[in-house]
């Protein structure tokens, strides 16, 4: 847990917290709620249908805060280097993309400033039953590999990875890329989470993740703000 590329990352930096919630007043109230305990958002698909979303990303710069745009940017090369290009000049510290390696060359290579590219390489939603209905014959962490080494060779700054594959991705590929872990369950999971292949705070870091990406285990807390006191807790001792 001493990776070099980890050593300057914030020990409280490293909880990015899902605003995965409906509205924007309902997101801002949150974090408000949320107050010193987190320092750094996702942002997603669900905000981005309000109609505010960089409303949002401007507010939560303006407070201070990190922001992660999870948009999963899909599209021809081109069409992705605009929108990066254009989200670097937006304060956004992440922003996630999926595709070939000609997309992630193109994103790569039109980022500009401080914002950090993010290759996604399987969502934590999917087992290994989901691949075989996507058509994907390999198994999981051959597939999550082989997509973090074509990311640092397209020139992205890290990859979106379960703890599970993490390991791997650090025996394989050392420092050089971040990994940014959800599917991140301090409890235990609930039936009617969709999210398969999880791990814990201390699993995580333990397995090479320099951030950990948690949603429903702070948001549907009792009190969010206890709930994310407490994982801030867990990380400071990963760090101890």
């Amino acid at each position: 847990m001493t990776q070099e590329i980890g050593k300057s990352i914030r020990t409280r930096d490293r909880l990015i917290f899902a605003l995965d919630v409906p509205e924007i007043e309902q997101a801002k109230k949150l974090v408000e709620e949320l107050g010193s305990h987190v320092n750094f958002y996702k942002i997603g698909l669900e905000l981005l249908m309000t109609g505010e979303y960089f409303l949002l990303l401007d507010w939560l710069i303006n407070q201070g805060k990190k922001v992660f745009v999870d948009l999963k940017f899909f599209d021809v090369p081109q069409t992705v280097a605009s929108a990066i290009s254009r989200l670097s000049d937006s304060g956004a510290t992440f922003a996630t993309i999926h595709g070939n390696d000609s997309i992630m060359h193109a994103a790569a290579d039109a980022k500009h400033g401080t914002l950090k590219v993010l290759a996604v390489t399987a969502l934590t939603s999917l087992d290994r039953g989901d691949l075989d209905d996507l058509g994907f014959s390999c198994d999981v962490r051959e597939l999550v590999l082989s997509r973090a080494r074509r990311a640092l060779d397209c020139g992205c700054d890290g990859v979106v990875s379960s703890g599970l594959e993490a390991t791997e991705i650090r025996k394989s590929l050392g420092d050089k890329l971040l990994i940014v872990t959800p599917g991140i369950r301090p409890v235990e999971n609930r039936p009617q989470d969709d999210q398969k292949r999880i791990v814990s705070v201390s699993e995580a870091f333990s397995n090479g993740a320099d951030y950990i990406v948690v949603g429903r285990p702070i948001r549907d807390a009792i009190s969010p703000p206890q709930a994310a006191a407490s994982i801030q807790e867990q990380i400071e001792a990963c760090f101890a």
